[in-house]
Order: structure tokens, then sequence, then C-alpha cells
């Protein structure tokens, strides 16, 4: 075995473990579509994986459990409590769940306790994280959308009509997002989650318009964008079919970080009174609703705050692994033990060849 340190050291191995590393890079990806790579670096990001996971086991546990009620769609869950339902106080409203082995393990009728009036905390939280979710996702797609509908057509066109978008966004962009948030959810706030996430979309979308208009005003300079105007193919062809699928790395991971943005500021909007309306519920509305028992019943706070939490870490991880997969200068450094291979392997060929 050839001893790293020496092989790093040396002068005549000086910038081979690199070299040998990138071989071993291109070597793995040798073959692969585009698509198989960006895959097979996104699973390579433990944080990334584990975060989709315990996304989605969220996303499926507050759904299944209480059930859908969207547009007078209902579908029952299998959790006994409405939201709505005031069952009489159990254990003084103190939760049951007991994760201790021993005699008292198990999860009892209320894991997560009950407030004052009664209400089960866990449909409470279950039905809170639907409609941050659904606010999340609306909110999302929504000004992705709308981003990279401005964004293409400023960074593409140029000439007056940038200038006319790019000025346009900074004047909204120039407005706090909370004040903006403030009005929106005092007008729409009591009819629902859904407009709510849309209203807020169309307000979301601005910093993303800005990178999509860089990377256009990037991409629209290249030689294959040449070689598709010689060929005569249209603007609209030339934006959907060659530019944008080679942005699509940046509006990708730029539509999960507002996501992520998006859960945070509709909570923080629910607890200052102008996001979602009572009778019903959110995340942030049940911080806001619990504030006054914050001293004696504190499980009203941990679990949405825990909630809350998951969530948004839970996209941002994947955003994180999202930018690594899709940005190829995202380079991992090499682990000892790859490098001590590469030394091993360039001594032996070295070897062989004398």
């Amino acid at each position: 075995m050839v001893d790293l340190n020496l092989a790093l050291q040396d002068p005549q191995h000086d910038g081979e473990p690199e070299r040998d590393e990138t071989t071993i890079e291109q070597r793995e990806t040798v073959g692969l579509s585009q698509g198989q790579i960006v895959r097979k670096r996104f699973f390579r990001h433990r944080g990334a994986v584990i975060s989709i996971v315990v996304l989605t086991f969220v996303i499926l546990l507050a759904y299944s459990s209480v059930g859908l009620h969207v547009w007078g769609l209902t579908t029952p869950g299998w959790w006994p409590w409405h939201w709505r339902e005031t069952p009489p106080l159990v254990n003084r409203g103190i939760p049951t769940l007991n994760l201790v082995p021993g005699p008292g393990f198990g999860v009892g009728p209320h894991p997560f306790g009950q407030d004052v009036v009664g209400h089960d905390i866990f449909a409470l939280v279950m039905r809170g994280a639907q409609q941050s979710i659904m606010i999340m996702v609306l909110v999302g797609s929504v000004g992705t959308a709308v981003g990279v509908l401005v964004g293409s057509l400023a960074g593409f066109y140029r000439g007056w009509s940038d200038s006319l978008l790019m000025r346009f966004t900074d004047v909204i962009i120039t407005i706090p997002f909370i004040v903006i948030g403030a009005v929106i959810g005092r007008a729409t706030g009591a009819l629902g989650a859904a407009v709510l996430g849309l209203m807020l979309g169309l307000f979301a979308w601005m910093g993303l318009a800005r990178l999509v208009r860089g990377e256009f005003l990037s991409l629209r300079e290249r030689e294959f964008i040449d070689a598709a105007r010689v060929s005569g193919a249209s603007d609209a062809r030339i934006i959907f079919k060659h530019i944008l699928p080679n942005a699509v790395g940046v509006i990708i991971v730029s539509a999960t970080l507002l996501m992520a943005g998006a859960i945070l500021g509709e909570t923080a909007l629910s607890f200052l009174g102008f996001g979602v309306k009572s009778p019903d519920t959110s995340l942030g509305l049940i911080v806001a609703e619990n504030q006054s028992a914050f001293a004696t019943r504190p499980w009203l706070f941990w679990w949405p705050g825990i909630f809350i939490i998951i969530i948004a870490l839970s996209v941002n991880f994947i955003g994180d692994g999202l930018r690594d997969a899709f940005d190829p200068r995202q380079k991992k450094m090499p682990s000892p033990r790859a490098l001590a291979r590469a030394a091993t392997r360039r001594a032996r060929d070295k070897r062989v060849s004398a």
C-alpha cells in the first residue's frame, strides 16, 4: 500500500490524485443521461433523501388522519376526532402519548393533548399541517410560474421589455412581503387557504424572476442558440425547447427555497391574525390561539412548532440536494479512502509501465 501522505507530498505526484479522482467521477457517469446523472447526484445527498422520506410521511399523516376537506370535497380519515369537536377532557388535557417503555407505554386517546375547551390537538395540528402545506405548494407553484414568465421574457427579449419588467419588479420587491401578506390575508384569509395561497403566490415571484432573467441573458448568447436561430426556430421554440431546459436547475432550486419561505411566511401571517381564519386553522393560527396558555399548557406550542420546523427544514434540505445535483460545479471533496485508492492505482501503473 502506498502511503497517502507520501503520495500527496511527493512532487512527482503533485495533482495526480485529483486527476485520478476526476477520472473516477467521469467513469461513474459515462453512458448516463443528464437526468440519470442528476438523480444519482441527488440520492448521494443523505440529508435530501431523508428529508423526502420525512416530508412524505408528514403529508401522508396529515391528509390521511383527519381526511380531506376542501371546496366541498370531503373524505373521511382514520382519526376518531374532528378538529372542531370538543370531547371531554382526558388526563386534564395533558398529552396521553407515552413512549417510555413500561406499563404506561402507548398512544392514548389524545396523544398531543387537549386545549382548555377540549379540542384534540392532534386533529388540530394535522388540519393545520394540511392548510400550511397547501399554501406552501400554491405559493411555490404560482410564484414559480409568474417568475419564470417574467424573467424569461425580460432576459430573452432585453431592450424596452427588459427595462419595463425589471423596473416593475424593483417596485414590487421594495414592499416588504409581510405588509403585502397582511393586506392580502385581511381581504382573503376568510375565503380559505387555497385562495390565500394563490393570492400570496402572485406577489412571491420577484426574486426568482431576477434569477431566471440572469440565466436567460447568459444562455441566449450560447452557440446552440445561434444555431437554432439560423435553422429558423421561432422565439417560442428557442425559449421552451432550448433555454428553459438548461435553466431548469436554477428554477427548481429557487422554487423549493420559495416554498420553504412560504410556509414560514404563512405561519407569521396566521400568528399575527392575517392568515387563515377560524373556523378553519393552520399551524400558525394554532400557536396564536393558544399563546395565552404558554405557561400552563406548553404542549399546545410544541406540536405545531415541531411540524413547522420539520416541514421547513425538509424543504430546505431537498432544495440543497437539488442544487448539488443540478450544479456540476458543486463537487464533493474526495474522501481519504478514494485518494488512497487513486494513489495506489497510480503507483501500480508506474510499476507496470517500468
